[in-house]
């Protein structure tokens, strides 16, 4: 299945997305208003009794949101690729690098991705999401696979001056809006395996990274490993793999997102999650503060 989050006018669910439109199961569901609340239920086998109904509206009349739009941790894992590790010129981890972002620095696939007033040098990062189902802790990497909901693409922009104030990447990680996550998770039993999967990134049509899924440092197995032996994963939280070489600030000269620019992440068998970038109105942020 694929399912995703969305808002129709002012009203926010989730459902299924079909060649036809979305089934809207948040109105279904009353005890389950949204994709975290079900997954916490512990299965997806109602939502996917719902995939013979009519569905309640098109892709055209809703509004996309971050898959899981708020999870309780959002895990992201830096410089997990080999040509990334290389263009950045930092040696092999022992162990992964772990930074955290922030629900509200996400965007949905089709809703802008923020520049912030404060910086020229927004980075893109195509990566594959983890959609945590079933909760645990110490999860051996042997069974960690039964602990995953689904997959989805993810756009982890970057705001690389402010990554780069210290060691700790958080600022340049949680701008507001730089984040993109979507457009819907796709259920593992359509991937039985994820290694097998490959991601690109276009920014305004022209590839900028491509790699296999399999050349993670530390797959998927071992990211749940690790993540779930310092704190106890539940339903709805996400773990972002890293990005592969290619990104815009390791080019020459460096190549970072502007505004008008059109960003795509694509994974094969998931989808495309598609992003226009719209610099931050001063007035807007003048009034925000």
């Amino acid at each position: 299945m694929k399912i995703a989050s969305f808002r129709k006018g002012a009203a926010a669910s989730y459902g299924i997305i079909t060649d036809a439109g979305i089934i809207d199961a948040g109105k279904r569901f009353g005890a389950y208003p949204t994709l975290k609340t079900l997954l916490s239920k512990g299965s997806l086998d109602e939502l996917a009794a719902l995939r013979s109904e009519r569905p309640d509206c098109a892709l055209s009349e809703i509004e996309l949101l971050p898959t899981v739009p708020d999870p309780d941790k959002i895990f992201c894992i830096g410089v997990n690729y080999a040509t990334h590790l290389a263009e950045s010129g930092h040696p092999k981890p022992v162990h992964p690098m772990i930074f955290t972002r922030f629900a509200n620095s996400q965007v949905g696939g089709g809703q802008p991705m923020i520049r912030p007033l404060e910086s020229e040098r927004f980075d893109y990062e195509g990566e594959l999401a983890v959609v945590i189902g079933k909760g645990g802790r110490r999860i051996p990497r042997e069974s960690a696979l039964r602990h995953i909901a689904g997959y989805a693409c993810y756009n982890d922009g970057s705001i690389r001056d402010w990554q780069r104030h210290t060691s700790q990447f958080a600022p340049g990680k949680n701008f507001v809006g730089t984040g993109a996550f979507g457009p819907w998770m796709v259920t593992t039993d359509e991937i039985p395996d994820v290694s097998k999967l490959n991601i690109a990134t276009r920014l305004n049509g022209v590839e900028v990274q491509a790699a296999p899924i399999s050349d993670l440092v530390f797959d998927v197995p071992a990211l749940i490993a690790y993540c779930s032996t310092f704190t106890e994963l539940v339903p709805g939280d996400v773990i972002v793999t890293g990005t592969t070489g290619g990104v815009g600030a390791y080019r020459t000269p460096p190549l970072w997102m502007k505004d008008g620019d059109v960003v795509e992440v694509e994974i094969s068998g998931i989808g495309i999650l598609r992003n226009p970038v719209k610099d931050e109105v001063a007035a807007t942020a003048t009034r925000a503060a």
